[in-house]
């Protein structure tokens, strides 16, 4: 089978870096026609940095990387920095990015890439907040039906939440992006926390990581270092999970994950559970559903791939 065509849309992140990573490292699997940064994690300005960064890390300096949405549709932003740091990369030491930041903006992009494909032919692959790629289905509702597929990291159902008690960030920080998105009608694949949080770079893990003995090797174990110190203090758990990595694992191994497909709202307007993903689950509702909703992985499967990959970087 060809490669699947994918647009990445992120806000690294030290799991969107892996993430990122991964995909540039399966060209058989996956074909990145480009990479849309979004705010989220931090700021705008050091998203589309820390893209270009990771291409840079990858020695991938073809992919052509957007800047998008500098705020969700209707809030302020939300950001991350008490997780992934100050640049949102922090850990591993790596230089200023020299390729150069496309002037075209990302949502642009995504319009236009979808238009020129054929139907059901670009997957889109959000990693953080949905501003950009909702944004672009309000812009060109045209485009929506031509779209494959939409494999996001978001949400929660049995793991509730991380940014609140109700809600996982990416959703939270643009929960109306989200219920766009949702409300879309497009095929939607979802890696909740559910899903992550299976995903736990033990310190075995990392250390395999490490082992590669390559810049990608090194910085993708410093960056999980830095990463999982947040994770062990409020999870107690024995390891960070990589969320977004999930994303682009899916698309080269499906059978890594089993989930359900149901129905999926998004809260918009209560204070309490604003940005929560209420995922029928056990199918009461009756309401259609509109995604599936992963609930499990084989955690040595994901690294044994993940692992396997990097090497090749």
């Amino acid at each position: 089978m060809a490669p699947r065509k994918i647009i990445i849309d992120t806000d690294p992140g030290q799991d969107d870096a892996v993430a990122i990573l991964l995909a540039l490292a399966s060209p058989e699997d996956v074909d990145v026609l480009g990479i849309t940064a979004v705010a989220g994690n931090v700021p705008l300005e050091l998203t589309a940095k820390n893209a270009r960064i990771i291409c840079e890390l990858a020695g991938k300096t073809d992919v052509p990387v957007f800047a998008g949405c500098d705020r969700p549709l209707g809030r302020d932003l939300v950001t991350a920095e008490h997780v992934h740091g100050k640049t949102g990369l922090d850990g591993p030491s790596l230089s200023d990015p020299q390729m150069p930041l496309q002037e075209q903006h990302a949502v642009d992009f995504i319009i236009e890439t979808v238009r020129a494909h054929d139907t059901g032919t670009i997957t889109l692959c959000p990693l953080g907040p949905l501003t950009n790629v909702a944004t672009a289905f309000q812009r060109a509702p045209d485009i929506v039906e031509k779209v494959q597929q939409i494999v996001l990291m978001g949400g929660a159902y049995f793991e509730v939440g991380n940014i609140t008690p109700t809600a996982e960030f990416n959703i939270y920080v643009d929960p109306e992006a989200a219920d766009i998105v949702f409300k879309s009608a497009v095929d939607i694949v979802v890696m909740p926390l559910d899903v992550t949080h299976k995903a736990l770079v033990t310190k075995p893990r990392n250390d395999a990581f490490r082992a590669l003995g390559t810049p990608v090797g090194v910085a993708v174990a410093e960056m999980t270092d830095f990463f999982e110190r947040f994770d062990k203090e409020k999870y107690g758990s024995a390891g960070a999970p990589l969320h977004d990595p999930c994303v682009t694992a899916y698309l080269i191994r499906p059978d890594l994950f089993t989930g359900r497909h149901v129905n999926v709202e998004v809260e918009t307007s209560s204070d309490l559970t604003m940005g929560m993903t209420v995922a029928d689950w056990w199918r009461v509702t009756g309401r259609p559903a509109n995604a599936m909703f992963m609930g499990d992985i084989d955690a040595d499967g994901f690294f044994g791939l993940l692992t396997e990959r990097l090497a090749r970087l």
